[in-house]
């Protein structure tokens, strides 16, 4: 009786066994991903990352398409540049409670951000403030970045005292403290010319210490790499070597921080605004409009809220971002804050009584 069930299971037995192997043949003649596709699905996972960077494209194109950049118009009725009569105290005319809950339903109203004591459209102010805010980022961003990856370049490649030389000037930075090195400068800039991107590349100049540690580090590690000594025993030049072998194997350190830098320079350029070492007018940003109705804050708060507000979810969604880029170009982060959550929520174990 066993040997006619054993011979009734094995046809079943056999084929399961050539559905395995079938998917482990299909497994390997899957088409490898690239590099660049493994990070990109990497990124795409986070799911914190993928919401800022939705946040973020939302922010940007409305800052940028509501009242028009440059020669492109906008499609905001209203603008900031033009006071009128100033209706119901200046109050925001958005209402997003439901009529069911007690509010007024859905509506937008002629001004969602309210009006300024002169009567200008709140939200076109904001959306302005918010277009500087993130230009002075970016400018600041690119600028820091391209200074942090050559100097820490070539401090890591040539080490000797050329290292020195560069560490040191970094480390004078360093030392010196941001915001007031910033301030100074900044304040140097706005009474010179009073443009914004003077601001940003003054900025830039002053935010890149971080990057270079980083990248120097890098290159420590990279510069003693086969593929190294191999160009450099076929002839290539200093700079290719550089360029061409060393940073491109850096990217991943350099845009993470890129990210971080852009995040850093919209806060310390409010910072500096607000306290009036930035931003100038006629030119607006987000800290300038918040120095400028801070002492509304009582009597008109959506003066203070809206920029406020803005600034917070562009920190928040840049360094989310950010972290994102982390963890998708260094998966080893992931483990490392696995291990660490698990830590924290393991029980602690009793320990036996000798």
């Amino acid at each position: 009786m066993s040997t006619t069930n054993n011979n009734l299971n094995e046809p079943q037995n056999l084929s399961s066994v050539a559905e395995v192997e079938d998917a482990k043949l299909a497994q390997i003649h899957e088409k490898p991903k690239s590099q660049g596709r493994i990070v990109f699905d990497r990124f795409v996972s986070h799911k914190p990352a993928m919401i800022s960077t939705i946040v973020l494209i939302v922010i940007t194109v409305f800052a940028f398409s509501s009242i028009g950049w440059g020669p492109f118009p906008g499609w905001w009725g209203q603008n900031y540049y033009h006071a009128g009569a100033v209706v119901d105290g200046g109050k925001p005319t958005l209402s997003l409670v439901p009529t069911w809950l007690g509010g007024e339903g859905f509506r937008i109203g002629e001004h969602p951000f309210g009006q300024d004591s002169v009567g200008k459209d709140y939200f076109a102010l904001v959306m302005n403030g918010t277009q500087k805010s993130i230009i002075i980022g970016v400018v600041v961003g690119l600028v820091a970045t391209v200074l942090g990856t050559v100097i820490g370049a070539v401090s890591g490649y040539f080490r000797g005292w050329v290292d020195e030389i560069l560490m040191r000037i970094t480390d004078l930075f360093i030392v010196i403290p941001l915001l007031v090195l910033a301030a100074v400068l900044g304040k140097m800039a706005g009474a010179s010319t009073g443009s914004i991107i003077t601001l940003a590349l003054v900025l830039g100049l002053v935010t890149w210490t971080g990057l270079a540690r980083l990248v120097r580090g890098e290159i420590l590690s990279l510069r003693e790499r086969e593929y190294v000594a191999a160009a450099q025993a076929m002839g290539s030049k200093t700079s290719r070597v550089i360029f061409k072998h060393l940073i491109p194997n850096t990217m991943g350190v350099i845009i993470v921080n890129a990210t971080f830098a852009i995040a850093g320079a919209i806060l310390l350029e409010s910072s500096l605004s607000y306290l009036g070492f930035g931003v100038k007018a006629p030119e607006s940003s987000l800290g300038l409009l918040i120095s400028q109705y801070q002492n509304a804050f009582t009597t008109r708060p959506w003066l203070f809220w809206w920029p406020g507000m803005i600034i917070v979810a562009i920190a928040l969604s840049v360094n989310f971002l950010g972290d994102g880029l982390r963890d998708a170009f260094d998966p080893r982060q992931v483990g490392k804050k696995r291990r660490r959550r698990a830590g924290m929520f393991a029980l602690p174990t009793r320990k036996e009584k000798p």
